[in-house]
């Protein structure tokens, strides 16, 4: 019979998969945010949408600044979420990697004028507010789902 202790060891080994399901679910929901930046009244002005470019007047739910190239990035992200989950390592990376880039996309943001041929994304001040949001959640996320000691064969 096995025995279920409440021991650091147990307790690390049952947090450290938690890191795949919120890989999964971050990915899933960049999935779900490129798919929606692509229908026309989820997305308002979307006759407005150019491929890249401050130019592009499409707006998802209204607020945040898209392009087709956002719409497409964020499947990315969403893709490669999904096919880091796999392990707990490349969980983590995605989560603290995927967090470090939103964090310089928020700089970025906050450097490059909104109307400035760098904004080729595009970003609004939504947008950066939500990267920083992002950036802070995803590294929080792969921090705290990945403490603990690693329980050998487990979680992977």
């Amino acid at each position: 019979m096995v025995s279920r202790s409440a021991s650091p060891m147990a307790a690390g080994a049952q947090a450290r998969p938690m890191a795949r399901t919120a890989s999964a679910a971050v990915g899933a929901l960049f999935l779900l945010i490129g798919v929606l930046g692509f229908i026309p009244g989820i997305t308002s002005n979307f006759d407005e949408m150019r491929f890249a470019g401050h130019e592009s007047g499409a707006e998802l739910l209204g607020i945040f600044q898209v392009s087709v190239l956002h719409n497409l990035v964020h499947l990315g992200f969403g893709v490669a979420g999904l096919a880091m989950a796999r392990n707990v390592a490349s969980a983590r990376t995605f989560l603290i990697g995927g967090g470090a880039i939103y964090l310089v996309l928020w700089l970025y943001g906050l450097i490059v004028g909104q109307d400035s041929a760098a904004n080729f994304v595009p970003l609004n001040g939504a947008d950066d507010w939500l990267h920083l949001f992002l950036g802070l959640g995803m590294i929080g996320l792969g921090i705290v789902t990945t403490r603990g000691p690693a329980a050998p064969g487990r979680g992977r």
